[in-house]
């Protein structure tokens, strides 16, 4: 029998399992053209990702005492891994995988109780502890090309189990990382743009870098999707990348010769995955929309910031744990109205009482 709390209650379609399938399924375009790009390895990097992140899940649940079902087969586990395999490099090794999902599964989220616990989004705590601890594996790239033109099964075998890719096959630099280089090697902005990809190709994914974080153009259709299933609201997408625009912008006006334009921020790097897969986390975002809002505009601002001065060219990552750790506080005082309370928390008059 199962007994059901006092009312009002909330209906909704969607369940944790159809939650987590919509999200993969947004995240499917831009995936698959990672896969297309990069080839084998990428292929073989992605399974090897996603099957760890299952089977640590497993071994969490059945330390902490906890019943395998439903909980390993909710879909929360496979996002993560998902989403871990998308920021790793396309021909990393295997052991980066399975490296990259543990630490997500276990102590991103595991050590925190387990799904709605986590303070932290696990896949940026995996991403943020690799480009720290491993910072020669996390940023070998390799440039994407014709799958006619990759290697075939058997080399892509040895790259992701063997001796690992050829130097020449990853010594590519990301879009972000070449900015940076080259900045700091006292090159002017503009002889820098000249050597760098085009616009149309940093939209549509023709670069170098992760594996599923190159096609802006891609990623901005599956977060649209999102919005248009109502999994995720406007706020926080529209308010991360208006800040960080708005800044890139400023900045470029102030010195153009020291910083990158705009667009260049928004179309490259995680910026997009960010921005509608990552931020969005229900867990570890804000719950009222101006909190999701300031939220987003934080994450903005610190991904400008980090990739203007900071030691990594990227900073995503960092960027999102910084603002994770600061949502306690957000909710503390932007919080939802309480239904027959008035903004100050008193009780309404009862004529007054809906």
């Amino acid at each position: 029998m199962t007994l059901l709390a006092s009312a009002p209650h909330t209906h909704s379609m969607f369940t944790v399992s159809r939650t987590m399938v919509a999200v993969m399924v947004c995240l499917s375009p831009a995936t698959a053209l990672g896969l297309y790009q990069f080839g084998w390895p990428a292929a073989l990097l992605f399974a090897v990702t996603l099957a760890a992140a299952l089977l640590f899940e497993i071994l969490s649940l059945a330390v902490a005492g906890r019943p395998i079902r439903p909980f390993a087969t909710d879909g929360s586990a496979l996002l993560t891994g998902w989403l871990v395999a998308l920021t790793l490099p396309p021909w990393a090794p295997w052991w980066i995988g399975v490296l990259g999902a543990g630490i997500a599964i276990v102590i991103g989220k595991h050590v925190f109780g387990g799904l709605g616990q986590n303070l932290f989004n696990p896949a940026m705590v995996a991403r943020a502890m690799l480009l720290v601890a491993l910072p020669v594996p996390m940023t070998q790239w390799a440039a994407p090309t014709d799958p006619a033109h990759g290697p075939d099964l058997a080399a892509a075998l040895a790259i992701t189990f063997g001796a690992g890719a050829p130097v020449d096959a990853v010594s590519s630099a990301s879009l972000l990382g070449h900015l940076k280089s080259q900045l700091d090697a006292g090159l002017p902005m503009s002889e820098i743009l000249a050597t760098t990809d085009s616009l149309r190709d940093q939209i549509y994914g023709f670069t170098a870098g992760s594996l599923g974080e190159t096609s802006a153009l891609l990623l901005l259709i599956g977060g649209v999707g999102l919005i248009l299933l109502r999994i995720i609201t406007w706020a926080t997408p529209l308010a991360l990348l208006g800040t960080l625009f708005g800044l890139a912008g400023i900045a470029r006006l102030i010195a153009p010769e020291s910083f990158p334009p705009p667009l260049m921020h928004l179309t490259s790097g995680a910026t997009m995955l960010c921005a509608f897969f990552i931020a969005t986390d229900y867990v570890t975002a804000p719950v009222t929309a101006a909190g999701k809002a300031l939220y987003g505009a934080g994450i903005g601002a610190l991904i400008f910031v980090i990739r203007s001065w900071g030691a990594f060219p990227e900073g995503v990552a960092f960027a999102v744990l910084l603002m994770n750790a600061c949502t306690p506080l957000i909710d503390t005082y932007i919080r939802p109205r309480i239904f027959g309370r008035t903004r100050s928390g008193k009780p309404l008059p009862l004529e007054e009482t809906p």
